[in-house]
């Protein structure tokens, strides 16, 4: 009873979280400061021209998953300066030997989400079908009389609300698998990083999305993102591991 009791708070809360990990940041510098924000630890970076923030997106990544991270980029210059997410570098530090991680893109991001609704749009389209085809059929039925005798008929009421009922069905799961898309690509519109000018005293962030660290056994990873904001370099140090350790 007590499992059962244990199972349904996961579900009220919202599930249990299970093989999760956390990150921790090092400091590479003296213009850089490991804090926590609101419960999560938090790493601001000083260079000569520009401030940066960096946070995990979630308390907790999904181990294997792809890590995320929100980043808030100061322009303290007079100038104009420039971020290009094809400028920062992401690398993996694996028993000594350095191995590149690739950046996901807002391009790739939405290539990945299209390719998504494609998929669920084939679904739909058998899922209408098959409620076409049995709408189609129920208008059909047999009988058997008290002698025995046996037949078929044909009920055109009761074809048309079949079909009715289809129709607003598919017409229904049609909608709402775009509006599903069509929230998906806007939720990544308006939250991940892409290439942007920051005017002076301008401030500017978004969501980095990082392809998932080589698994280390279920030990800590270690990994370096390097942001580069106009002439400055942020070298980020980040530690994952599984959480609670």
């Amino acid at each position: 009873m007590r499992s059962l009791g244990i199972v349904a708070l996961c579900i009220t809360l919202g599930g249990c979280v299970t093989n999760s990990e956390t990150v921790q940041f090092k400091t590479s510098n003296p213009q850089q400061q490991a804090l926590m924000r609101d419960g999560q630890p938090a790493l601001v970076s000083r260079q000569k021209n520009s401030l940066v923030l960096w946070r995990p997106a979630s308390r907790q990544f999904q181990a294997n998953g792809r890590p995320v991270f929100v980043v808030g980029i100061n322009n303290l210059g007079r100038a104009p300066i420039d971020f290009r997410v094809s400028q920062v570098e992401a690398i993996q530090h694996v028993e000594g030997t350095d191995h590149s991680m690739q950046i996901v893109t807002y391009e790739m991001l939405m290539q990945k989400e299209k390719n998504r609704q494609v998929a669920r749009a084939l679904i739909t389209g058998l899922a209408a079908a098959g409620n076409a085809y049995s709408a189609s059929q129920a208008g059909y039925g047999s009988y058997t009389t008290p002698n025995g005798r046996t037949g078929t008929f044909y009920s055109p009421t009761a074809a048309a609300i079949a079909q009715g009922n289809a129709a607003a069905q598919n017409e229904a799961m049609v909608a709402a698998t775009v509006e599903a898309g069509q929230r998906n690509m806007a939720a990544l519109e308006q939250s991940v990083i892409k290439d942007n000018t920051l005017m002076s005293g301008e401030w500017y962030g978004g969501q980095l999305h990082l392809a998932p660290p080589t698994d280390q056994g279920g030990g800590a990873k270690t990994y370096t993102i390097v942001i580069t904001v106009g002439a400055d370099r942020h070298v980020i140090d980040i530690a994952q591991g599984p959480a609670g350790v």
